[in-house]
């Protein structure tokens, strides 16, 4: 099969369309056809040479795909060959064939076009598990998510907003903004005009900043509200005021997906596809697609995402 390689470390001319070893299912795993897969964040932190995968995944970039099932491997009963699926990676979606875990593969929401169901595994398991699962919005409270734009972003406005619960979202310019109140915010800041800890009060913060926003986001928290940290796009280390956290009695929580244990995965991708799927199915919330880009095009569809001028998803199509 063909794959894109990350040759060395550096910008998206260091990715290669290359003949690579097809895989083959270990015992429990499912070999994907990859109609398409998706531009995440992390994976221009692992071209950058800054996050590896973790030990045992593919080298090659992508942390989903959507695609048809070629084959199953030993003691797999869940999936059969030539169904239209879609699933969470640790790695490799950047392929024409891709082997995973039986336990991170979803079906395709009814209503989604297959290569449309590629943007949706990353998003949809990091907003449902860290805003639902960790932070335990509820309905009728305030989230506030950074990076509302982003494919993250796009996916946390919609489902917040379907769940019942008010929605801020930080932007990067006007026609974001119009873009993300479109999409059901009620409200949208940009952040080169407006400082957001000065006007916002949320009971739950969505970030994928990090050291850059801690001191904003404690201030911007309602008394026992909830701080999610998923991103480190501006830094890793900041004060914090132990003060404020112990006096408005706030939790902050950090997690990652992609080196999670298959369980863990696994039960994560059940509750998503039980309660965010019929939404999806529904028409509540879409994946937002921003361009299809082929597949060994990737350099391109890199400097897209390194723009910053995108919203919703890039997705890599064969």
């Amino acid at each position: 099969m063909r794959a894109i390689e990350i040759t060395r470390s550096g910008g998206p001319e260091v990715l290669e369309w290359r003949e690579v070893p097809d895989p083959r299912p270990e015992p429990g795993e499912i070999v994907i056809e990859v109609a398409a897969s998706a531009v995440n964040r992390a994976d221009v932190h692992q071209r950058n040479g800054h996050y590896d995968p973790p030990p045992g995944a593919s080298p090659y970039p992508g942390l989903e795909v959507s695609g048809v099932v070629a084959e199953v491997g030993a003691d797999v009963e869940q999936f059969r060959v030539g169904e239209e699926v879609c699933a969470l990676l640790a790695g490799g979606g950047y392929a024409e064939r891709v082997a995973v875990p039986w336990q991170q593969v979803m079906p395709v929401p009814q209503g989604v076009r297959l290569v449309e169901a590629a943007g949706l595994p990353e998003v949809a398991c990091t907003v449902w598990s860290n805003v639902f699962m960790t932070a335990r919005l509820r309905k009728g409270e305030t989230l506030l998510v950074h990076g509302g734009a982003s494919g993250i972003g796009t996916f946390a406005v919609q489902l917040a907003k379907a769940l019942g619960s008010r929605v801020v979202a930080t932007v990067g310019s006007a026609e974001k903004a119009e873009r993300v109140l479109a999409l059901g915010a009620d409200e949208a800041v940009d952040y080169h005009q407006e400082d957001f800890s000065e006007k916002v009060r949320a009971d739950v913060i969505l970030d994928i900043i990090g050291a850059k926003y801690l001191a904003q986001n404690v201030k911007a928290l309602r008394p026992g509200g909830r701080l999610v940290v998923i991103g480190l796009q501006g830094g890793r280390k900041a004060e914090l005021d132990l003060g404020m956290l112990l006096a408005k009695r706030l939790s902050v929580y950090g997690t990652t997906l992609r080196a999670r244990p298959v369980d863990d995965k696994g039960a994560i991708v059940r509750s998503t596809v039980d309660k965010v799927w019929p939404l999806v199915s529904g028409g509540a919330v879409r994946p937002v697609v921003y361009a299809e880009v082929p597949m060994e095009r990737a350099a391109e569809a890199h400097r897209m995402l390194d723009s910053g001028e995108h919203v919703g998803k890039i997705l890599l199509v064969r």
